[in-house]
C-alpha cells in the first residue's frame, strides 16, 4: 500500500520492533496524529482465538471510564409505556412498526438500535438490512432489554461493542486525540481488562498475540500486553 508523506514521517517516530508501555504508546499515537481534525484512537487485538467455535466467539458491550468522544444518534424500537421511558432517557428516535417501515425504505440516521424483547419478532425481518451494518440489537451487547432507559443512558455515556472478528482481531474505539493522555490510558487499559478475562477455556498458550494503538489514518504503535 502507498503511503502519503505525511504518514511516512509519522512513522519514523515509531520503533515498530517494540512494544511500548501503554502510556508511551498513547503519547506516541497522540504525538503522531497529522491529520486535521480530531481524530479518533482505536485499540487492536489480535487474539489466538477461533471464532468458527462458538465458545470462542468473543463479543459484548462495556462503558468506557471516559467514554468515546463521539455522540451517538439511538432508536428505540419498542410500544407502549416504554417509549416515553425511552425519550425520557434521551433516545433520538423512538417508535414500533412505523420506524421499522422507515428503515425499509432506506432510513439509516442512527448509530445504534435498542428494543424491547416484544418488537424483536418484528425487527427480525429486516434482518439482512440491518446484519451487514452491525446495527441487530442483541442481548449480549444489552441492546435486547425491558429497561430501555438504562440502555440509551449508558450508550450516551460511551458504551462500545467489542466482537471478535473472522480473522480472530477484535477493533475497538477508545476516545479521541484531544483526550488527556490518562484519559486514554484508563479507556484501554479498562478494554484490555474486559477482552483478558473473556479469554475462552479451549485457548492454549498465548491468548493476545499482539496489541496496538493507533489514530485515524495514523501508523500503529505496538502495546506491551501479556
Amino acid at each position: 500500500m502507498k503511503r502519503g508523506k505525511k504518514y511516512l514521517e509519522a512513522a519514523k517516530l515509531i520503533d515498530r520492533s517494540k512494544n511500548y508501555p501503554t502510556a508511551e504508546a498513547v503519547a506516541l499515537v497522540k504525538k503522531t496524529s497529522y491529520v486535521k481534525f480530531d481524530a479518533s484512537v482505536e485499540a487492536s487485538f489480535r487474539l489466538n482465538v477461533d471464532p468458527r467455535h462458538a465458545e470462542q466467539q468473543i463479543r459484548g458491550a462495556m462503558v468506557l471510564p471516559n467514554g468515546t468522544g463521539r455522540s451517538q444518534k439511538v432508536l428505540v424500537i419498542t410500544q407502549g409505556p416504554k417509549e416515553q421511558e425511552a425519550k425520557d432517557a434521551g433516545a433520538d428516535f423512538v417508535g414500533g412498526k412505523d420506524m421499522l417501515e422507515d428503515i425499509q425504505k432506506g432510513w439509516f440516521e442512527f448509530d445504534v438500535i435498542v428494543a424491547t424483547p416484544d418488537m424483536m419478532g418484528e425487527l427480525g425481518k429486516l434482518g439482512r438490512l440491518l446484519g451487514p451494518k452491525g446495527l441487530m440489537p442483541n442481548p449480549k451487547t444489552g441492546t435486547v432489554t425491558m429497561d430501555v432507559a438504562k440502555a440509551v443512558e449508558e450508550i450516551k455515556k460511551g458504551k462500545i461493542e467489542y466482537r471478535v472478528d473472522k480473522e480472530g482481531i477484535i477493533n475497538c474505539l477508545i476516545g479521541k486525540v484531544s483526550f488527556t493522555d490518562q484519559q486514554l490510558v484508563e479507556n484501554f487499559s479498562a478494554l484490555y481488562d474486559v477482552i483478558l478475562r473473556a479469554r475462552p477455556a479451549a485457548v492454549k498458550g498465548t491468548y493476545m498475540k499482539n496489541v496496538a494503538l493507533a489514530s485515524t489514518m495514523g501508523p500503529g504503535v505496538k502495546v506491551s500486553h501479556e
